[in-house]
This record gives C-alpha cells, sequence and structure tokens, in this order.
C-alpha cells in the first residue's frame, strides 16, 4: 500500500494497533482522539484515506461524513464502530461512507479494505434524499457477527437498486423486518409499504387492486413459496405488466427455492423476476454470539415502553444462548416479554427461564452425518458466492480471493468451535481435528478473542 491514512479513534490500543499495521504495510499514518485534530486535517489537504470511529469525545463520525465530503469530494472514508445494528450501515452508507466495519473488527479484512480504497479512490454513491427515519432505529436487526453484517452491508447496497429482492430465512428469523427496513431505508420511504398473500389472488382484480394501494412504494409477496400454480402464473403476468411508476417488488420465502425449482413446483421464470437479489437471513442458532445483544434490546424495548425494568443473571444468560431457539428472533422476543411480566426480581434468575422455556419446543440435535447436510452447506455457499460475483455488475473481484473466502469461512468456524467448547482450546483442536499448536496460530492470525468459561449444555 502507499499512501496518507488518517485514523481517528478515542481507543489508544485501536491507533496503536492500526497505525502499527498500516506503517508497516508501507502507509504513513496521522492518528488522533479528537474529531475536531481529523476534520482539520481534511480541511488542510491532509490524507488520501480515513479510518474513523463513531463515537468520538468531542463528535460524531457518522455526522462528519458530509463536512469530509464537502472539504474533500471523492476522499474515501472507512467507518469503524461498536454500534452493531443496522442503522449504524444504513447510515454510513447514507452518508457516503466507502466501507463500514464493525467492532471488534478482522484485521487483516481491514487492511484489505484500505488497500482497495487507495487503489481506487472512487467516489461514492451521491446521498439519498430524505432522512432515515429515526423509527427504523427501534427495529431489532441487532447483530455483531459475520453473516449479520454481511447482511447489513447487502442491504445498504441494494436499498436503492432498481431490482427485485427475494429474502430467504426460518420463521422468526426478521425476514419481514429486512423488507420493512430496505423499505424504510429507501427513497421510497414516503410510499406505501404494501404486503401481498396468496389470498390476495383468490379475485380477479386481486392484482389490480395491490397496484392501485402500492403505487410507487414497496410490494411485498409473504411466503411465495405457498403460492399455487394459477397464483405464480397471475404474479408472472402482473410482473410483466407493471404500470409506471413500477413499485419495488420483494419477496420471502421460509423455504429456499432450490428444491421447489427443481421439481417443478415454483415456476422458473417467477424465480427470475423475484430473485434480482437474494437476501439470506441467517437463523439465530447460527448467530449465538448475538443473543445477549439481541436480549439486551429486548428488555430494554420493555422498559422504555412501560414495563418493569429487567436484566438477566449470567446463568439464565447462558442458558438463553444455549436454547437452540427454533422460533429464532420471534421466539426470543416473546420469550422475553414473558419473563418481563412474570419475573420475581428485576434479576430474571435461571430457574425462571428454564421455566418458560421448558414448555416450548425444542430444535432436533444435529446428527453427525445427517445425508444432504453437507449438500446443504455447499449450497448456501456456491449462493453466497454467486451474490459476491453478481454485486461486482460484471467486473472481476480483487485478486486474492481464494484466501479471502477461505478466511471468511475459517474464522467463524473457529469462533463456534471455540463457543461450543466453552473456550477449552484443548477440547476445540480434538473437535476440529487439527494440532493444539495450528489452533493457537490461527487464533493468533485471525484475531479471534477466546473466553474460557463452564458450558452448560
Amino acid at each position: 500500500m502507499d499512501g496518507t491514512i488518517l485514523v481517528a479513534d478515542d481507543d489508544r490500543t485501536i491507533r496503536t494497533v492500526l497505525t502499527q499495521a498500516l506503517t508497516r504495510a508501507g502507509c504513513r499514518v496521522h492518528a488522533t482522539s479528537s474529531m475536531t485534530t481529523l476534520l482539520r486535517w481534511v480541511e488542510e489537504g491532509k490524507g488520501d484515506l480515513v479510518i474513523s470511529d463513531v463515537v468520538m469525545p468531542d463528535g460524531n463520525g457518522l455526522e462528519s461524513l458530509p463536512k469530509i465530503s464537502a472539504m474533500r469530494p471523492g476522499l474515501p472514508v472507512i467507518v469503524i464502530s461498536a454500534q452493531n445494528t443496522i442503522m449504524t450501515a444504513v447510515k454510513a452508507a447514507e452518508a457516503d461512507a466507502y466501507d463500514y466495519l464493525p467492532k471488534p473488527f478482522d484485521l487483516p479484512d481491514l487492511m484489505k479494505r484500505a488497500a482497495r480504497a487507495l487503489e481506487r479512490r472512487a467516489r461514492a454513491t451521491p446521498a439519498r434524499g430524505g432522512a432515515v427515519p429515526e423509527e427504523a432505529s427501534d427495529l431489532p436487526l441487532v447483530g455483531r457477527t459475520l453473516s449479520m453484517q454481511a447482511l447489513y452491508r447487502l442491504v445498504a447496497r441494494v436499498m436503492n437498486a432498481d431490482l427485485a429482492v427475494l429474502i430467504v430465512g426460518e420463521s422468526g428469523t426478521g425476514k419481514s423486518l429486512i423488507a420493512r427496513a430496505i423499505h424504510d431505508f429507501s427513497d421510497r420511504r414516503t410510499q406505501p409499504f404494501v404486503v401481498a398473500q396468496a389470498s390476495d389472488f383468490a379475485s380477479t382484480d386481486g392484482l389490480s387492486s395491490l397496484l392501485a394501494r402500492v403505487r410507487g412504494g414497496s410490494l411485498v409477496f409473504d411466503e411465495v413459496s405457498d403460492f399455487d400454480d394459477e397464483a405464480q402464473a397471475r404474479l408472472v403476468r402482473m410482473l410483466d405488466a407493471l404500470p409506471d411508476p413500477a413499485p419495488r417488488i420483494m419477496a420471502t420465502s421460509q423455504n429456499d427455492l432450490a428444491a421447489p425449482l427443481a421439481g417443478g413446483k415454483f415456476r422458473q421464470d417467477l424465480y427470475y423476476r423475484l430473485a434480482g437479489v437474494t437476501l439470506s437471513v441467517p437463523s439465530l442458532r447460527e448467530r449465538v454470539e448475538d443473543i445477549s445483544l439481541l436480549a439486551d434490546h429486548f428488555l430494554a424495548r420493555a422498559d422504555t415502553s412501560g414495563a418493569p425494568r429487567r436484566r438477566l443473571s449470567p446463568d439464565a444468560l447462558a442458558l438463553v444462548r444455549a436454547y437452540s431457539w427454533p422460533g429464532n428472533v420471534r421466539q426470543l422476543e416473546n420469550s422475553l416479554r414473558r419473563l418481563v411480566v412474570t419475573a420475581s426480581e428485576d434479576e430474571i434468575g435461571r430457574a425462571e427461564v428454564e421455566a418458560v422455556l421448558g414448555g416450548q419446543p425444542a430444535a432436533e440435535p444435529l446428527r453427525a452425518g445427517a445425508a444432504g447436510e453437507s449438500d446443504k452447506l455447499s449450497a448456501s455457499v456456491a449462493r453466497h458466492l454467486r451474490r459476491y460475483f453478481d454485486l461486482h455488475g460484471g467486473a472481476l473481484p480483487a485478486p486474492g480471493l481464494y484466501e479471502r473466502i477461505l478466511r471468511e469461512v475459517e474464522a467463524p468456524l473457529l469462533e463456534i468451535a471455540l463457543d461450543a467448547t466453552g473456550g477449552n482450546q484443548a477440547r476445540c483442536a480434538d473437535l476440529l481435528g487439527i494440532n493444539r499448536n495450528t489452533l493457537r496460530k490461527k487464533i493468533t492470525d485471525l484475531d479471534i478473542q477466546v473466553t474460557r468459561r463452564r458450558k452448560l449444555m
């Protein structure tokens, strides 16, 4: 890398780590804990790239982006933030940030993004008109795991793209919330948001009635995999004759449409009209590290609505994390609502959580070597890679793709395996079938935080 990078973060450790890493890579680095100093450097013409935290003692990194853009059009800014919500990712996109990374970030990943920013120095997409609605911050789209952060960035990229969106995920994962977020954060936010189900196709004037209601807003077809042959045919004809202005088309599905497509139960022509971009929403058991964030979010929401202020005891939280959550985020929210009302003390104990979860169905445990499991993983990876290539609009990704993809898979595998073994590296190495020294090296190289704890599973 070659260039001057301005680093702004109130955490001295982060400033030191970034300064050392970027200097070793060949860059000149100016680091500060002050947003005022950063803006002065930018105004003086210093820097080819800015890496900035959001919350600073004397300012806000996101709120300062328009000032930086006005003083130095085209100067790329990478935003790093401990505020791991979809609002942060979307506001970063709205404010013309070059890229956004959550804390704790992967240092090699940040270095690669910084290198691309220095190479490209491309002007970001012009800012959209209208303010992002504040009520959208109440959406429980919270998560710091790699899968959720990737989803947030993809939402930020497609929210104003003229493409249909297919949102796939298990029941309760938040598919409808993703659709609503895409609408509320887009330039269609002042237009109607209409959700259509199979029953809306029963009458001959059902489609025309939907179009009259939605106008130029967003039209979401809920659980499109459940539509029968006649409804699918009508939908194809409607999509081929959309009026002007055409609404934004989105669809949700609990099921991966690959099997219905292969079996002839879902029309290919409809699939290609709906799947302009496919967003896969991970299940809660695929992002265990986000459970604590979601629990805090739901308990805080209950507190602001006038319910008693509650918190989970460490043992209760451990049990919540260990549960399989077949109903995903919706089940977690409903369970915590019930606990807020029924708990006898401010701190919710393990026994009270057991009482609530004991009467609810648990997901079947995964069976080692279950038929189709490897196929599902392979298909999921293939879908992700196709989307990754599609997002480059016909251009090839940056060189070094092989190592980047392996790293994306390796890091979460090690994190989940370490979590499953309570941070015991010997057990984790045995589980993975690798040497303990190899595991230690990978933990260091990937900057994985290991916490020892007693497993309750």
